[in-house]
């Protein structure tokens, strides 16, 4: 019968069944029930050792709430964990445990897995007619403000250093000692603003897009909700999934997606870009701050 059901389902199905089992059965019970993330990362042998039970415990623990086998009474803990389901707070207690436990190779799994399945859903849910429109957009702006702060400002940095190369319209905002809204306060209708924010929403993020909007620009909004303050407003809204069994939220898709806007971006624009490119390239090398490979 596998009806999997969320995490929070399977626990609530344990405790209903608890009182009815085996002294074995609810020995294993009491352990996922204190212990819930270790399911997620630990193979079926960690746990039993842990819980002071033998394998096949915890298979008849599983078969005993609905599920055919070990392996799909987990899956709703691992897909619970790649969601982000805990706070950044639980999710750093739980990597500590994992180093207590020697269980990395399993954290390494679900960090791997994370990341690819991440920038797979990027991509299967973006097309690139929606990224040549974004694009588009932004080469053809009077300006385009980049705003990302908190973990969106590594993003907004990285973008903003590697189009200034070709372009010379891109400006990353907030800048040191300033507030976003103020750095976007000419902001107008031939202009873009490039905003992410990602869940727990940034309020300073929300409040710059709206001022951008009521001006008139044209926003294009990265995040990782569909619900997202800047996501329903936006003119191009794209999802970038930041799922991870880490702490801190994962932008392994949203670099990806960013990457693939600028090669798009250098596509569509004039070729006069090249030379912009070259030149750019040319004075590192002259100024000594590139080094080629001598062997």
């Amino acid at each position: 019968m596998d009806t999997l059901g969320t995490k929070d389902d399977v626990l609530d199905r344990l405790t209903a069944a608890y009182d009815e089992m085996s002294p074995q059965l609810r020995k294993a019970a009491q352990f996922v029930l204190e212990h819930p993330n270790d399911v997620a990362v630990k193979s079926i042998h960690e746990v039993a050792s842990e819980a002071d039970v033998h394998p096949n415990t915890l298979v008849r623990m599983a078969n005993a709430v609905g599920f055919d086998g070990y392996r799909t009474f987990r899956r709703p803990f691992s897909e619970f964990l790649r969601q982000g389901g805990d706070s950044f707070q639980d999710r750093a207690r739980w990597l500590q445990t994992i180093a207590e436990g020697g269980s990395h190779g399993a954290l390494y799994s679900e960090i791997a897995s994370s990341a690819l399945d991440n920038v797979q859903q990027m991509f299967s849910e973006t097309t690139a007619d929606e990224l040549k429109a974004a694009a588009d957009l932004i080469v053809d702006a009077r300006r385009v403000y980049v705003l990302g702060v908190g973990t969106g400002f590594a993003l907004a940095h990285n973008f903003w250093y590697v189009t200034r190369m070709a372009f010379d319209h891109i400006i990353q905002v907030p800048r040191t000692g300033t507030l976003a809204i103020d750095d976007i306060s000419r902001i107008g209708p031939k202009d873009v603003l490039l905003a992410m924010t990602f869940q727990p929403f940034r309020t300073d993020v929300i409040e710059a897009f709206e001022r951008a909007k009521d001006a008139g620009a044209r926003l294009i909004a990265l995040s990782d909700s569909r619900t997202s303050p800047i996501v329903t407003s936006a003119d191009h809204a794209f999802i970038t999934p930041t799922a991870s069994p880490q702490f801190f939220t994962s932008l392994v898709a949203a670099q990806a997606y960013l990457e693939a806007l600028i090669a798009f971006m250098v596509a569509d624009a004039d070729r006069s870009i090249i030379a912009n490119i070259e030149e750019f390239h040319r004075l590192r090398y002259e100024s000594g701050v590139y080094q080629d490979d001598l062997g």
